[in-house]
């Protein structure tokens, strides 16, 4: 009795050692706010798939900028603000734009790898007429992915007689992971307007994954840490017919490995798909529960209830919320931690959460703040992601680590990535806005100091450390919920 006493009295007293060591090292550190800057517009940013990696170990960044140069396509323009966008690298504080296809007039980044490597998209000189979703009907561009190596912009091309392709991640070892449309048949079910299939392309070739039964196929949103050559997850059709509940063909999550496409199941409703994998085979995603409830219109966000998920080799793990509803998967890690968000008990609020050793972990909100969500998670165990205001939902860059949740004062809008170094990169926003199609956002990279060292002058700033904390009433948190789910739903089916 006296030894397990003593055993459990020892281990308080290094815990709180050890908390006091990381308190005193957190807040012996400070950042430096870098501004990335623009190519002559007024507004630079990521793309908007979460789970892409806009930033290597290297500290490059990459991403989608304004140039100076008016669209000429006004008013039906390629992006909100009516400015030409080009794909970017940004290295010490040196920007390159990456130009576009030749003929193309626009062009975005969506991945970079350890190599420098970087995939995007890019507008064409010829004309796609099935594309009506592109604004400037009967005149859509065509718009194909592309390797950017070697100071060189390639134009991988499309599966078949398709004429859209994209691209959504690249490796280390250069293989690339996107999406083509494969002719020029009509498909209802598409955004494209013909049939859909993921891909990848390696050396110049470009591999068709297939489908599970239904027309249209694509790979998941971000590679997260997924760095093998013949793993890709992503979605598929499993058929053509429409469900009486979702109005859409069933659709679920799918792992292709070493040329075999396998499906997997949902938790029990008609629509699933996956957000990403890592390089352990380990697959997250989202899924509709049995019976697809609130996809009648029952659900007080306009959205069915998801769950997020976890595929690990043949087993299928429900990641259940915080006593709420619905939960959301962002990134998962090589050790198999899971970030995202879910539902507090009788979706009182929407918290960032922590998947790890089944369990599931509140992340909490900053002090004052509504509600929370975490977006990616590097090697370390630092997660990245945002704390929303009571009232306005401007969200604020947050950092948890080791119990704490450290205010990094930047105003930002999603996506955001951190890697192993714990620099983090997004979107800073001004102050009340919501959505970067309203207002000019900038590109920033942080850059962590420790000891102060490197990070002097008027960009330099000491982070507030906090515990993690909920606030406000009751009804407040419930309002403030809806709008943020049914924001966060629309903003991953796009």
């Amino acid at each position: 009795m006296k030894f397990r006493t003593l055993t459990c009295v020892t281990a308080i007293v290094l815990f709180a050692m050890l908390a006091t060591s990381v308190r005193l090292s957190a807040q012996d550190t400070r950042y430096k706010l870098i501004d990335i800057g623009t190519l002559g517009g007024p507004s630079s940013h990521g793309p908007g798939n979460q789970g892409s990696q806009l930033l290597n170990n290297a500290g490059v960044v990459v991403g989608s900028s304004d140039t100076s140069a008016p669209d000429p396509n006004a008013p039906n323009c390629f992006s909100p603000d009516c400015f030409l966008g080009h794909a970017f690298r940004w290295e010490d504080g040196v920007l390159t734009d990456l130009g576009t296809i030749p003929g193309g007039e626009n062009s975005g980044a969506n991945s970079i790898n350890a190599r420098g490597w970087i995939v995007g998209g890019s507008t064409t000189a010829e004309i796609d007429p099935l594309n009506t979703a592109c604004g400037f009907q009967p005149l859509c561009p065509q718009f194909h992915g592309f390797v950017w190596k070697d100071e060189k912009i390639i134009d991988i091309g499309t599966l078949g007689e398709g004429l859209e392709s994209n691209t959504v991640y690249i490796n280390n070892a250069g293989a690339v992971v996107g999406f083509s449309t494969i002719n020029t048949s009509p498909d209802p079910f598409s955004f494209l307007g013909a049939p859909i299939h993921a891909f990848i392309w390696r050396d110049g070739e470009m591999r068709d994954l297939g489908t599970l039964g239904g027309p249209d196929s694509t790979p998941s949103q971000g590679g997260c840490n997924n760095q093998r050559n013949d793993l890709v997850a992503g979605t598929s059709l499993t058929n053509s017919t429409p469900n009486p509940t979702t109005g859409s063909p069933t659709q679920h999550a799918f792992v292709w490995e070493n040329g075999t496409m396998t499906d997997i199941p949902t938790l029990g409703g008609t629509y699933a798909f996956a957000q990403g994998a890592n390089n352990q085979g380990q697959v997250i995603g989202q899924s509709n529960l049995t019976g697809d409830p609130g996809c009648d219109g029952s659900a007080t966000d306009g959205s069915c209830f998801q769950h997020a998920f976890l595929w690990d080799h043949e087993t299928l793990t429900d990641l259940e919320a915080l006593g709420g509803s619905s939960s959301v998967a962002n990134w998962i890690n090589n050790a198999g931690d899971i970030v995202g968000g879910a539902a507090t008990k009788n979706d009182e609020s929407f918290h960032a959460a922590l998947w790890r050793h089944d369990r599931i972990i509140d992340l909490g909100t900053l002090p004052g703040d509504c509600l929370s969500f975490a977006l990616a998670i590097n090697s370390k165990g630092q997660i990245v992601g945002q704390s929303f205001n009571c009232d306005t939902l401007t969200s604020r860059t947050v950092l948890w680590e080791m119990g704490s949740i450290i205010d990094l004062k930047v105003i930002s809008l999603d996506p955001l990535d951190i890697n192993d170094r714990g620099e983090i990169t997004g979107s800073e926003a001004p102050p009340g806005c919501l959505d970067t199609n309203s207002c000019a956002v900038q590109a920033f990279l942080l850059i962590p100091c420790a000891g102060g060292q490197g990070c002097e002058g008027k960009d330099s700033f000491s982070p507030q450390i906090e515990s993690p904390a909920a606030a406000t009433t009751l009804t407040q948190r419930r309002e403030m919920t809806k709008v943020f789910v049914a924001r966060l739903r629309t903003r991953k089916k796009t």
